[in-house]
């Protein structure tokens, strides 16, 4: 029969043993589950532009031949030296508008059209929301989104993940006639709203914070860009 001291001993070793099996495990693999973090978000921001494949192939081919990074500041200009996709929004947004790096996706589609995507993310009923815009090069008429959350409630706000939500913003504009930015309002129907169906799309039915969360988000994340958008717009004419 084992002493106690063999039982804590062979414990011991064996609980080291584990945890170094573990540690070159999780660090042989640490490679391969950062590949699969970048593919996800190349494949949630071409998305945006309505890219549907999930083949891992097309969507590297895709953003790598299509897509430009590019990170701009509140004044409207560019930064070098910054990785667009290097960006973490999320202390980006902790910032003032005028301190953050603004990471810039252009899309490069066939036939000649270009379109803009911006990062955006917020807060929504249980946790984080986040999603990519894209924009026409008017810098007005609103392309495409994609939107996802962390722990929003299925069938309730959970529903910024599903395409009829998204699919609403298409063709909305964000800046108004006199051409000021208003963003994108997301109402309820009943609701009142001094913007025109142009600019407001129909809240999520149920999940009214996710919505004002969503409505937020667009606001707060959108209007930084403004200053380089006016500068592109005005160096063409």
């Amino acid at each position: 029969m084992h002493s106690n001291r063999y039982t804590l001993i062979y414990a011991a070793v064996l609980s080291v043993l584990t945890a170094v099996v573990l540690a070159v495990a999780a660090e042989g693999l640490k490679p391969a589950q950062e590949a699969n973090v970048a593919l996800d978000k190349k494949s949630n921001i071409l998305r945006a532009v309505r890219f549907s494949s999930e083949q891992r192939t097309d969507i590297e081919r895709e953003y790598n031949t299509r897509i430009q990074e590019v990170v701009v500041d509140a004044n409207g200009s560019e930064k070098a030296g910054i990785r667009a996709a290097a960006i973490d929004l999320k202390d980006e947004i902790g910032k003032t508008p005028e301190k953050r790096n603004l990471p810039l996706y252009v899309y490069s589609a066939e036939g000649g059209k270009t379109y803009y995507i911006v990062p955006v993310r917020g807060v929504g009923l249980w946790g984080p929301i986040w999603g990519y815009v894209s924009l026409e090069d008017d810098f007005n008429t609103i392309y495409g989104t994609y939107f996802d959350h962390k722990g929003e409630t299925p069938g309730l706000g959970a529903e910024i993940a599903e395409l009829p939500f998204q699919q609403q913003f298409q063709g909305k504009k964000i800046m108004s006639e006199d051409n000021q930015f208003i963003s994108v309002n997301v109402v309820k129907k009943s609701e009142k709203s001094a913007v025109g169906t142009e600019h407001r799309v129909d809240a999520i039915s149920g999940g009214t914070i996710t919505s004002r969360g969503t409505d937020a988000m667009l606001k707060n994340c959108i209007a930084p860009y403004m200053a380089y958008f006016q500068k592109k717009k005005a160096n063409r004419v």
